[in-house]
Protein backbone atom coordinates (compact mmCIF):
# COMPACT_ATOMS: atom_id res chain seq x y z
CA UNK A 1 0.00 0.00 0.00
CA UNK A 2 1.08 3.58 -0.60
CA UNK A 3 2.31 5.57 2.39
CA UNK A 4 0.09 8.52 1.48
CA UNK A 5 -3.58 9.39 1.15
CA UNK A 6 -2.91 11.95 -1.59
CA UNK A 7 -4.71 11.56 -4.90
CA UNK A 8 -2.59 9.78 -7.47
CA UNK A 9 -0.93 11.93 -10.14
CA UNK A 10 0.10 10.07 -13.28
CA UNK A 11 2.91 11.74 -15.23
CA UNK A 12 3.87 8.50 -16.97
CA UNK A 13 0.90 7.84 -19.24
CA UNK A 14 1.51 9.24 -22.73
CA UNK A 15 -2.13 9.63 -23.72
CA UNK A 16 -4.17 12.70 -24.69
CA UNK A 17 -6.45 14.02 -21.96
CA UNK A 18 -10.07 12.96 -22.71
CA UNK A 19 -11.15 16.61 -22.78
CA UNK A 20 -9.03 17.07 -25.92
CA UNK A 21 -10.68 14.32 -27.96
CA UNK A 22 -12.73 15.82 -30.84
CA UNK A 23 -15.80 13.63 -30.29
CA UNK A 24 -18.25 16.18 -31.73
CA UNK A 25 -16.27 16.56 -34.95
CA UNK A 26 -15.95 12.78 -35.34
CA UNK A 27 -19.68 12.40 -34.75
CA UNK A 28 -20.38 14.85 -37.59
CA UNK A 29 -17.87 13.17 -39.89
CA UNK A 30 -19.21 9.68 -39.22
CA UNK A 31 -22.81 10.79 -39.67
CA UNK A 32 -22.07 12.35 -43.05
CA UNK A 33 -20.01 9.34 -44.19
CA UNK A 34 -22.60 6.76 -43.16
CA UNK A 35 -25.56 8.68 -44.53
CA UNK A 36 -23.97 9.19 -47.95
CA UNK A 37 -24.15 5.95 -50.00
CA UNK A 38 -21.25 6.83 -52.29
CA UNK A 39 -19.10 7.09 -49.16
CA UNK A 40 -20.65 4.46 -46.87
CA UNK A 41 -20.65 1.64 -49.43
CA UNK A 42 -16.87 1.64 -50.13
CA UNK A 43 -16.28 2.46 -46.45
CA UNK A 44 -17.92 -0.80 -45.37
CA UNK A 45 -16.32 -2.97 -48.06
CA UNK A 46 -12.72 -4.07 -48.58
CA UNK A 47 -10.58 -1.06 -49.37
CA UNK A 48 -7.84 -0.77 -52.00
CA UNK A 49 -4.42 -1.88 -50.80
CA UNK A 50 -2.96 1.62 -50.61
CA UNK A 51 -5.99 2.96 -48.76
CA UNK A 52 -9.02 5.20 -49.23
CA UNK A 53 -8.10 7.45 -52.15
CA UNK A 54 -9.84 10.65 -50.93
CA UNK A 55 -7.92 10.39 -47.66
CA UNK A 56 -4.60 9.87 -49.48
CA UNK A 57 -5.28 13.01 -51.49
CA UNK A 58 -6.31 15.01 -48.41
CA UNK A 59 -3.22 13.92 -46.48
CA UNK A 60 -0.93 14.81 -49.40
CA UNK A 61 -2.39 18.34 -49.62
CA UNK A 62 -2.37 18.80 -45.83
CA UNK A 63 1.25 17.70 -45.46
CA UNK A 64 2.28 19.90 -48.38
CA UNK A 65 0.79 22.94 -46.63
CA UNK A 66 2.36 22.05 -43.29
CA UNK A 67 5.88 21.02 -44.35
CA UNK A 68 6.15 23.25 -47.46
CA UNK A 69 8.45 20.94 -49.48
CA UNK A 70 10.00 22.29 -52.72
CA UNK A 71 7.32 20.52 -54.77
CA UNK A 72 3.83 19.31 -53.74
CA UNK A 73 3.51 15.85 -52.26
CA UNK A 74 1.59 13.54 -54.64
CA UNK A 75 -0.97 11.11 -53.23
CA UNK A 76 1.04 8.24 -54.76
CA UNK A 77 3.60 8.72 -51.98
CA UNK A 78 0.97 8.02 -49.31
CA UNK A 79 -0.10 4.60 -48.00
CA UNK A 80 -2.92 4.44 -45.44
CA UNK A 81 -2.05 2.35 -42.36
CA UNK A 82 -3.56 1.11 -39.13
CA UNK A 83 -1.46 3.57 -37.13
CA UNK A 84 2.25 4.11 -36.57
CA UNK A 85 2.89 1.02 -34.45
CA UNK A 86 1.04 -1.36 -36.75
CA UNK A 87 2.85 0.08 -39.74
CA UNK A 88 6.32 -0.50 -38.31
CA UNK A 89 5.42 -4.20 -38.26
CA UNK A 90 4.14 -4.02 -41.85
CA UNK A 91 7.29 -2.27 -43.04
CA UNK A 92 9.44 -4.97 -41.48
CA UNK A 93 7.37 -7.75 -43.02
CA UNK A 94 7.88 -6.34 -46.51
CA UNK A 95 11.34 -4.77 -46.39
CA UNK A 96 13.40 -6.78 -43.90
CA UNK A 97 14.92 -10.22 -43.50
CA UNK A 98 16.06 -11.00 -39.90
CA UNK A 99 19.16 -12.75 -41.24
CA UNK A 100 20.23 -10.53 -44.14
CA UNK A 101 19.12 -7.32 -42.38
CA UNK A 102 22.03 -6.96 -40.00
CA UNK A 103 20.71 -4.73 -37.23
CA UNK A 104 18.01 -2.38 -36.02
CA UNK A 105 19.67 0.87 -34.90
CA UNK A 106 17.58 2.76 -32.35
CA UNK A 107 18.25 6.24 -31.02
CA UNK A 108 18.79 5.92 -27.27
CA UNK A 109 16.77 6.64 -25.22
CA UNK A 110 14.03 5.11 -27.35
CA UNK A 111 10.26 4.73 -27.35
CA UNK A 112 10.25 1.55 -25.28
CA UNK A 113 7.17 -0.15 -26.76
CA UNK A 114 8.72 -0.08 -30.24
CA UNK A 115 11.30 -2.66 -29.24
CA UNK A 116 8.80 -5.51 -29.06
CA UNK A 117 7.64 -4.76 -32.62
CA UNK A 118 11.18 -5.29 -33.89
CA UNK A 119 11.69 -8.38 -31.76
CA UNK A 120 8.41 -9.89 -32.98
CA UNK A 121 9.79 -9.53 -36.50
CA UNK A 122 12.75 -11.74 -35.66
CA UNK A 123 15.27 -9.14 -34.51
CA UNK A 124 15.73 -10.20 -30.91
CA UNK A 125 19.42 -9.80 -30.13
CA UNK A 126 19.94 -7.53 -33.14
CA UNK A 127 18.73 -4.24 -31.63
CA UNK A 128 21.52 -1.71 -31.16
CA UNK A 129 21.51 1.64 -29.40
CA UNK A 130 22.84 4.86 -30.86
CA UNK A 131 23.37 7.75 -28.41
CA UNK A 132 22.11 11.26 -29.05
CA UNK A 133 23.38 14.67 -28.03
CA UNK A 134 21.94 18.18 -28.17
CA UNK A 135 21.76 17.98 -31.99
CA UNK A 136 20.17 14.53 -32.11
CA UNK A 137 21.56 11.19 -33.24
CA UNK A 138 25.33 10.71 -32.92
CA UNK A 139 26.30 10.29 -36.58
CA UNK A 140 29.93 9.35 -36.04
CA UNK A 141 29.04 6.67 -33.52
CA UNK A 142 26.50 5.23 -35.94
CA UNK A 143 28.95 5.37 -38.86
CA UNK A 144 31.56 3.33 -36.99
CA UNK A 145 28.94 0.85 -35.76
CA UNK A 146 27.52 0.37 -39.27
CA UNK A 147 30.99 -0.20 -40.68
CA UNK A 148 31.74 -2.81 -38.02
CA UNK A 149 28.39 -4.53 -38.64
CA UNK A 150 29.08 -4.69 -42.38
CA UNK A 151 32.52 -6.17 -41.84
CA UNK A 152 30.98 -8.89 -39.66
CA UNK A 153 28.26 -9.67 -42.24
CA UNK A 154 30.75 -9.94 -45.09
CA UNK A 155 33.04 -12.16 -43.03
CA UNK A 156 30.09 -14.47 -42.39
CA UNK A 157 29.09 -14.56 -46.06
CA UNK A 158 25.82 -12.75 -45.41
CA UNK A 159 25.54 -11.14 -48.84
CA UNK A 160 21.96 -11.80 -49.96
CA UNK A 161 18.50 -12.34 -48.55
CA UNK A 162 17.68 -15.99 -47.98
CA UNK A 163 14.33 -16.00 -46.16
CA UNK A 164 12.18 -14.04 -48.58
CA UNK A 165 11.65 -14.37 -52.33
CA UNK A 166 12.47 -11.62 -54.80
CA UNK A 167 9.37 -9.51 -55.30
CA UNK A 168 8.91 -6.60 -57.72
CA UNK A 169 7.20 -4.42 -55.09
CA UNK A 170 9.87 -4.92 -52.43
CA UNK A 171 13.54 -4.81 -51.55
CA UNK A 172 15.37 -6.03 -48.45
CA UNK A 173 17.38 -3.35 -46.64
CA UNK A 174 20.65 -4.24 -44.93
CA UNK A 175 19.87 -2.02 -41.92
CA UNK A 176 16.99 -0.17 -40.27
CA UNK A 177 17.34 3.01 -38.25
CA UNK A 178 14.50 3.99 -35.92
CA UNK A 179 14.08 7.54 -34.61
CA UNK A 180 11.55 10.12 -33.47
CA UNK A 181 13.26 13.14 -35.04
CA UNK A 182 10.97 15.91 -33.75
CA UNK A 183 10.06 16.28 -30.04
CA UNK A 184 11.36 12.79 -29.44
CA UNK A 185 9.75 10.32 -27.08
CA UNK A 186 11.18 10.25 -24.46
CA UNK A 187 14.00 12.81 -24.64
CA UNK A 188 11.95 15.64 -26.24
CA UNK A 189 15.02 16.46 -28.38
CA UNK A 190 14.56 17.70 -31.95
CA UNK A 191 17.18 16.49 -34.42
CA UNK A 192 18.92 19.37 -36.20
CA UNK A 193 18.73 19.90 -39.96
CA UNK A 194 22.42 19.09 -40.37
CA UNK A 195 22.05 15.79 -38.54
CA UNK A 196 19.01 14.88 -40.64
CA UNK A 197 21.00 15.48 -43.80
CA UNK A 198 23.98 13.52 -42.49
CA UNK A 199 21.69 10.66 -41.49
CA UNK A 200 20.19 10.42 -44.98
CA UNK A 201 23.62 10.33 -46.60
CA UNK A 202 24.77 7.66 -44.14
CA UNK A 203 21.65 5.55 -44.75
CA UNK A 204 22.30 5.67 -48.50
CA UNK A 205 25.92 4.61 -47.99
CA UNK A 206 24.94 1.52 -45.98
CA UNK A 207 21.62 0.62 -47.64
CA UNK A 208 19.60 1.49 -44.53
CA UNK A 209 15.95 2.46 -44.22
CA UNK A 210 15.20 5.21 -41.71
CA UNK A 211 11.83 4.76 -40.02
CA UNK A 212 11.00 8.24 -38.75
CA UNK A 213 8.09 8.34 -36.33
CA UNK A 214 6.84 11.83 -37.22
CA UNK A 215 3.95 11.59 -34.78
CA UNK A 216 4.39 14.80 -32.74
CA UNK A 217 5.26 17.26 -35.50
CA UNK A 218 1.89 19.01 -35.48
CA UNK A 219 2.02 19.58 -31.71
CA UNK A 220 4.36 22.57 -31.50
CA UNK A 221 4.44 26.01 -29.88
CA UNK A 222 6.90 28.68 -28.69
CA UNK A 223 8.16 27.95 -25.16
CA UNK A 224 7.91 31.51 -23.91
CA UNK A 225 4.85 32.61 -21.94
CA UNK A 226 5.15 36.01 -23.65
CA UNK A 227 4.93 34.62 -27.20
CA UNK A 228 2.45 36.46 -29.41
CA UNK A 229 0.56 33.24 -30.10
CA UNK A 230 0.64 29.62 -28.97
CA UNK A 231 0.10 27.94 -32.33
CA UNK A 232 1.91 27.74 -35.64
CA UNK A 233 0.71 26.36 -38.95
CA UNK A 234 4.04 25.28 -40.46
CA UNK A 235 6.70 22.76 -39.50
CA UNK A 236 9.95 23.99 -38.01
CA UNK A 237 12.12 21.61 -40.08
CA UNK A 238 11.79 19.39 -43.14
CA UNK A 239 11.21 15.74 -42.33
CA UNK A 240 13.90 13.18 -43.02
CA UNK A 241 11.70 11.79 -45.82
CA UNK A 242 11.57 15.29 -47.38
CA UNK A 243 15.35 15.50 -47.27
CA UNK A 244 15.73 12.04 -48.83
CA UNK A 245 13.37 13.13 -51.62
CA UNK A 246 15.57 16.07 -52.68
CA UNK A 247 19.10 15.86 -51.21
CA UNK A 248 21.95 15.33 -53.70
CA UNK A 249 19.62 14.38 -56.53
CA UNK A 250 17.00 12.81 -54.27
CA UNK A 251 15.50 9.36 -54.57
CA UNK A 252 15.62 9.53 -58.38
CA UNK A 253 19.37 10.18 -58.50
CA UNK A 254 21.54 8.07 -60.79
CA UNK A 255 22.07 4.57 -59.43
CA UNK A 256 19.20 4.72 -56.91
CA UNK A 257 16.66 1.88 -56.90
CA UNK A 258 13.60 4.12 -56.39
CA UNK A 259 12.65 2.84 -52.92
CA UNK A 260 14.46 5.60 -51.06
CA UNK A 261 16.13 5.42 -47.67
CA UNK A 262 13.48 6.98 -45.44
CA UNK A 263 9.82 6.57 -44.59
CA UNK A 264 7.72 9.00 -42.58
CA UNK A 265 5.45 7.12 -40.17
CA UNK A 266 2.38 9.25 -39.39
CA UNK A 267 -0.70 8.78 -37.24
CA UNK A 268 -3.94 10.45 -36.21
CA UNK A 269 -3.51 9.07 -32.68
CA UNK A 270 -1.93 12.23 -31.27
CA UNK A 271 -4.14 14.75 -33.08
CA UNK A 272 -7.52 12.98 -33.17
CA UNK A 273 -7.42 10.02 -30.82
CA UNK A 274 -5.50 6.74 -30.49
CA UNK A 275 -8.72 4.74 -30.78
CA UNK A 276 -8.99 5.80 -34.44
CA UNK A 277 -6.23 3.31 -35.30
CA UNK A 278 -5.59 5.16 -38.55
CA UNK A 279 -2.33 6.52 -39.89
CA UNK A 280 -0.25 6.84 -43.03
CA UNK A 281 3.25 6.31 -44.29
CA UNK A 282 4.99 8.51 -46.80
CA UNK A 283 7.90 7.42 -48.92
CA UNK A 284 8.73 7.09 -52.58
CA UNK A 285 5.97 5.82 -54.85
CA UNK A 286 7.69 2.43 -54.98
CA UNK A 287 8.00 2.27 -51.20
CA UNK A 288 4.38 3.31 -50.60
CA UNK A 289 3.14 0.65 -53.02
CA UNK A 290 5.40 -1.97 -51.45
CA UNK A 291 4.17 -0.98 -47.98
CA UNK A 292 0.61 -1.66 -49.18
CA UNK A 293 1.49 -5.14 -50.44
CA UNK A 294 2.06 -6.70 -47.02
CA UNK A 295 0.16 -9.98 -46.79
CA UNK A 296 -2.32 -8.84 -44.13
CA UNK A 297 -3.41 -5.92 -46.32
CA UNK A 298 -3.58 -8.00 -49.48
CA UNK A 299 -5.89 -10.37 -47.64
CA UNK A 300 -7.98 -7.95 -45.56
CA UNK A 301 -7.87 -4.80 -47.66
CA UNK A 302 -6.67 -1.42 -46.49
CA UNK A 303 -6.59 -1.11 -42.70
CA UNK A 304 -9.00 1.33 -41.08
CA UNK A 305 -11.09 1.68 -44.23
CA UNK A 306 -14.21 2.88 -42.39
CA UNK A 307 -12.36 5.29 -40.12
CA UNK A 308 -10.46 6.61 -43.14
CA UNK A 309 -13.68 8.11 -44.48
CA UNK A 310 -14.11 10.01 -41.18
CA UNK A 311 -10.53 11.29 -41.25
CA UNK A 312 -10.95 12.34 -44.87
CA UNK A 313 -13.96 14.50 -43.97
CA UNK A 314 -12.12 16.05 -40.99
CA UNK A 315 -9.28 17.12 -43.27
CA UNK A 316 -11.38 18.19 -46.24
CA UNK A 317 -13.70 20.29 -44.07
CA UNK A 318 -10.80 21.85 -42.15
CA UNK A 319 -12.20 20.63 -38.82
CA UNK A 320 -9.00 18.76 -37.98
CA UNK A 321 -6.74 21.67 -38.83
CA UNK A 322 -8.85 23.99 -36.66
CA UNK A 323 -8.76 21.45 -33.84
CA UNK A 324 -4.97 21.31 -34.02
CA UNK A 325 -4.34 25.06 -34.27
CA UNK A 326 -7.16 26.38 -32.08
CA UNK A 327 -7.39 23.66 -29.41
CA UNK A 328 -4.45 21.24 -29.25
CA UNK A 329 -1.51 23.58 -29.73
CA UNK A 330 -2.75 26.32 -27.33
CA UNK A 331 -3.84 23.80 -24.70
CA UNK A 332 -0.63 21.79 -24.79
CA UNK A 333 1.37 25.02 -24.78
CA UNK A 334 -0.41 26.09 -21.60
CA UNK A 335 0.14 22.67 -20.01
CA UNK A 336 3.81 22.64 -21.00
CA UNK A 337 4.41 26.12 -19.61
CA UNK A 338 2.66 25.25 -16.35
CA UNK A 339 4.87 22.21 -15.89
CA UNK A 340 8.02 24.10 -16.90
CA UNK A 341 7.27 26.89 -14.41
CA UNK A 342 6.98 24.26 -11.68
CA UNK A 343 10.23 22.59 -12.82
CA UNK A 344 12.04 25.92 -12.61
CA UNK A 345 10.62 26.54 -9.14
CA UNK A 346 10.91 23.10 -7.54
CA UNK A 347 13.51 21.07 -9.48
CA UNK A 348 16.17 23.32 -11.02
CA UNK A 349 17.32 24.56 -7.57
CA UNK A 350 17.90 20.91 -6.60
CA UNK A 351 20.28 20.32 -9.52
CA UNK A 352 17.85 18.84 -12.07
CA UNK A 353 18.70 19.70 -15.70
CA UNK A 354 16.94 19.57 -19.10
CA UNK A 355 18.13 19.19 -22.74
CA UNK A 356 17.90 21.84 -25.48
CA UNK A 357 16.91 24.70 -23.17
CA UNK A 358 17.32 27.45 -25.81
CA UNK A 359 14.91 26.16 -28.47
CA UNK A 360 12.59 28.54 -30.32
CA UNK A 361 9.92 25.83 -30.67
CA UNK A 362 8.95 23.01 -28.35
CA UNK A 363 6.24 20.38 -28.52
CA UNK A 364 5.14 16.79 -28.17
CA UNK A 365 3.95 15.24 -24.91
CA UNK A 366 7.05 14.94 -22.73
CA UNK A 367 9.80 16.64 -20.74
CA UNK A 368 13.07 14.78 -20.07
CA UNK A 369 14.84 15.45 -16.78
CA UNK A 370 18.31 14.51 -15.56
CA UNK A 371 18.58 14.01 -11.81
CA UNK A 372 21.58 15.21 -9.81
CA UNK A 373 24.17 12.62 -8.80
CA UNK A 374 24.06 10.13 -7.14
CA UNK A 375 20.29 9.73 -7.43
CA UNK A 376 18.83 6.77 -9.34
CA UNK A 377 15.81 7.42 -11.56
CA UNK A 378 14.37 4.03 -10.72
CA UNK A 379 14.76 4.62 -6.99
CA UNK A 380 13.26 8.10 -7.19
CA UNK A 381 10.30 6.78 -9.20
CA UNK A 382 9.65 4.04 -6.65
CA UNK A 383 9.77 6.44 -3.71
CA UNK A 384 7.59 8.96 -5.57
CA UNK A 385 4.93 6.30 -6.00
CA UNK A 386 5.27 4.97 -2.44
CA UNK A 387 5.53 8.23 -0.53
CA UNK A 388 3.68 10.78 -2.67
CA UNK A 389 1.40 8.77 -5.00
CA UNK A 390 3.20 10.21 -8.02
CA UNK A 391 3.85 8.07 -11.11
CA UNK A 392 6.76 8.98 -13.38
CA UNK A 393 8.80 7.07 -15.98
CA UNK A 394 12.38 6.18 -14.97
CA UNK A 395 14.91 6.49 -17.75
CA UNK A 396 16.06 2.88 -17.76
CA UNK A 397 12.77 1.66 -19.26
CA UNK A 398 13.79 3.55 -22.42
CA UNK A 399 17.05 1.63 -22.79
CA UNK A 400 17.35 -0.62 -25.84
CA UNK A 401 16.93 -4.32 -25.05
CA UNK A 402 20.34 -5.88 -24.51
CA UNK A 403 22.11 -2.53 -24.17
CA UNK A 404 24.76 -3.20 -21.53
CA UNK A 405 25.68 0.43 -20.91
CA UNK A 406 22.65 2.74 -21.34
CA UNK A 407 24.69 5.84 -20.55
CA UNK A 408 22.93 8.39 -18.37
CA UNK A 409 19.53 6.73 -18.42
CA UNK A 410 19.75 5.61 -14.78
CA UNK A 411 19.61 9.27 -13.73
CA UNK A 412 16.92 10.43 -16.13
CA UNK A 413 13.15 10.52 -15.89
CA UNK A 414 10.35 11.35 -18.30
CA UNK A 415 7.31 13.35 -17.24
CA UNK A 416 4.23 13.77 -19.43
CA UNK A 417 2.02 16.86 -19.55
CA UNK A 418 -0.66 15.57 -21.95
CA UNK A 419 -2.71 13.17 -19.80
CA UNK A 420 -3.09 14.34 -16.22
CA UNK A 421 -5.58 17.07 -15.29
CA UNK A 422 -4.01 20.42 -16.05
CA UNK A 423 -4.33 21.77 -12.51
CA UNK A 424 -2.39 18.74 -11.19
CA UNK A 425 0.72 19.15 -13.35
CA UNK A 426 2.46 21.69 -11.12
CA UNK A 427 1.47 19.69 -8.03
CA UNK A 428 3.04 16.58 -9.55
CA UNK A 429 6.32 18.41 -10.07
CA UNK A 430 6.14 19.82 -6.55
CA UNK A 431 5.81 16.27 -5.19
CA UNK A 432 8.77 15.15 -7.30
CA UNK A 433 10.80 18.01 -5.85
CA UNK A 434 9.83 16.89 -2.36
CA UNK A 435 11.04 13.34 -3.09
CA UNK A 436 14.37 14.53 -4.52
CA UNK A 437 14.93 16.96 -1.65
CA UNK A 438 14.09 14.34 0.98
CA UNK A 439 16.62 11.94 -0.57
CA UNK A 440 19.31 14.60 -0.70
CA UNK A 441 18.81 15.52 2.95
CA UNK A 442 18.27 11.98 4.29
CA UNK A 443 20.51 9.73 2.24
CA UNK A 444 20.86 7.08 4.89
CA UNK A 445 17.10 6.58 5.06
CA UNK A 446 16.67 6.63 1.26
CA UNK A 447 19.83 4.77 0.24
CA UNK A 448 17.84 2.59 -2.20
CA UNK A 449 17.03 5.67 -4.28
CA UNK A 450 20.75 5.96 -5.09
CA UNK A 451 21.49 2.35 -5.96
CA UNK A 452 18.24 0.82 -7.20
CA UNK A 453 18.98 -1.70 -10.02
CA UNK A 454 17.31 -1.12 -13.39
CA UNK A 455 15.12 -4.24 -13.46
CA UNK A 456 13.21 -5.65 -16.43
CA UNK A 457 11.56 -3.14 -18.76
CA UNK A 458 8.19 -4.89 -18.98
CA UNK A 459 7.89 -5.36 -15.23
CA UNK A 460 8.93 -1.77 -14.60
CA UNK A 461 6.30 -0.45 -17.00
CA UNK A 462 3.63 -2.57 -15.31
CA UNK A 463 4.85 -1.54 -11.87
CA UNK A 464 4.95 2.19 -12.52
CA UNK A 465 1.60 2.19 -14.30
Amino acid sequence: MNGTSEAIIDLLKGWPNPALLPAAQIKTASSIALSTPEISTPALLYGPDVGYEPLRECIAKWLTRFYRPPTPIPAERICITGGASQNVACILQVFSDPIYTRNIWMVSPTYFLAMRIFEDSGFHGQLRSVPEDEQGIDIEYLRKALHKSEEKAIAEGNTKSTLKPVRPWSKIYRHFIYAVPTFSNPSSITMSLERRQQLVRLAREYDACIIADDVYDQLQWPPSTTAAQSSTEHAILPRIVDIDRTLDGGTDRKGADGFGNAVSNGTFSKIVGPGCRTGWSEGTKKFAWGNSQVGSTRSGGAPSQLTSTFMSYLLESGDLQRHIFQTLQPTYARRYRSMMAAIEEYLIPLGVTLPQTSRDMVGGYFIWLTLPKPLSANGVAMLAKKDRNLVIAPGNIFAITGDKKPAGLFRQVRVCFSWEQEEMLAEGIRRLGWVISSIQTSRGHHKKAETQPPGDTDSLVDQYR
